[in-house]
């Protein structure tokens, strides 16, 4: 069976666990050696099940389809005895649990034969939600990643750094349950590897809900001492990058669409208040942005009809993280050796400075980006929007 049709069956079997617009279950799919042997017995299946799992299994034939396999369990779901096991002869086997934690040790018990004891599932607000957000192995994003762990999401860490990435994943794991994260290696400026990153979430969790598009760069500078690698590369991980994590994830919600049509999706795109007002030396960044959000809202009109709403958010300065306050190449260190800021001798100074900019006086945090995130989540009579999250300092006309 193609890695494509198992894919398709992971969500038609997630898509199937709730029959409207409720919480779907967690749909891990395991290939290992001992899991297809097992799919091919399906005596040793039913008896592992009888002493260990909660839930009856269903055995599939090696050539099941996704459409016919969703009726299946949709009948099962109808009859409350939506099974916890799944077996495709030959292949492996996929297990489903409404808690990431409970599928994953569904998992194990079967590989292992240890009794099965069920943890309670996730209740927050994106309890059931499984979100991919790039660039999330530091700063905004991991603070972002964190947020939506501890309401309840199934979170792919999605990063270039290997060592940062897996810490991410580890904390979130270690802090919210085995299961709750897994870190994928991901360049965004490739569909090559932006399609396996999606790959891996839905071989992981069973599918794909939430779009957190926040890997980012920022490079400043006069027109005249820019160069054309360094606008390039900016314009590549700012805004080709959005469209290329869009074009990748869409095929998957799209079939979650058709599997259960009340389920509503989300692309997010963390933006800038640089999108939505000009930023003096910091043309490219802000062209990226400010292109992004046409991106955004035109995506909104395309992808409206499969229930996937688009949204950006627009944070002001993230102060506290390693942007700004890098203590060797932060921007307040440039700043201030740059003389940016009259007068300032020292870092507090032009921190100062900046923050008082703000009404709020401080900075952005990722809790309130996240907060705006869990809003677009939860309304589902929102897309095509860029909402600004400043503290005032740039507020929509």
């Amino acid at each position: 069976m193609t890695s494509d049709t198992l894919q398709e069956l992971a969500i038609a079997i997630r898509m199937s666990s709730c029959t409207g617009p409720g919480k779907p279950w967690t749909v891990r799919f395991n290939d290992s050696t001992v899991m297809k042997e097992l799919s091919a017995n399906g005596k040793r299946l039913n008896e592992l099940a009888t002493r260990y799992l909660p839930g009856k299994v269903l055995e599939t034939g090696a050539n099941i389809n996704a459409k016919t396999l969703c009726e299946k369990l949709k009948e099962s779901a109808a009859l409350g005895s939506f099974p916890h096991v799944i077996s495709v002869t030959g292949s492996g086997i996929y297990t489903c649990a409404p808690g990431a934690n409970d599928a994953l040790t569904i998992a194990k018990c079967l590989e292992l034969e240890n009794p099965f004891v069920q943890s309670a599932a996730a209740t927050g607000r994106l309890s059931g939600c499984i979100a991919v957000i790039t660039g999330s192995a530091q700063g905004f994003g991991k603070g972002i990643a964190e947020e939506c762990a501890r309401e309840g999401a199934c979170i792919t860490v999605a990063d270039l750094n290997e060592k940062l990435g897996n810490e991410c994943a580890g904390e979130l794991n270690g802090t919210y349950g085995c299961g709750t994260a897994i870190f994928c290696r991901a360049d965004v400026t490739s569909m090559q590897s932006i399609e396996s990153l999606v790959e891996a979430t839905v071989r992981a969790f069973g599918g794909l809900d939430m779009l957190i598009s926040n890997a980012g760069v920022l490079k400043a500078g006069a027109i005249h001492e820019f160069d054309e690698r360094s606008f390039d590369l900016v314009t590549n991980v700012n805004y080709k990058a959005y469209f290329l994590c869009t074009k990748a994830v869409t095929p998957v919600m799209k079939l979650q669409h058709v599997f259960n049509p009340a389920h509503f999706m989300d692309i997010i795109q963390v933006n800038s208040k640089s999108g939505l007002q000009g930023s003096n030396r910091n043309f490219a960044y802000a062209g990226s942005k400010f292109g992004s959000i046409g991106l955004t809202q035109s995506f909104a009109m395309e992808l409206v009809e499969h229930n996937i709403k688009v949204n950006a958010i627009c944070p002001g300065n993230y102060f506290e993280g390693p942007l700004w306050s890098d203590p060797e190449n932060g921007l307040f260190v440039q700043y201030l050796r740059a003389g940016k800021v009259p007068g300032a001798k020292t870092i507090e100074d032009v921190k100062k400075s900046y923050t008082d900019k703000v009404p709020m006086k401080r900075g952005c945090f990722p809790s309130d980006v996240a907060r705006a995130i869990i809003y677009i989540h939860e309304q589902q009579y929102e897309t095509g929007q860029a909402i600004p999250v400043t503290g005032g300092q740039v507020m929509l006309n």
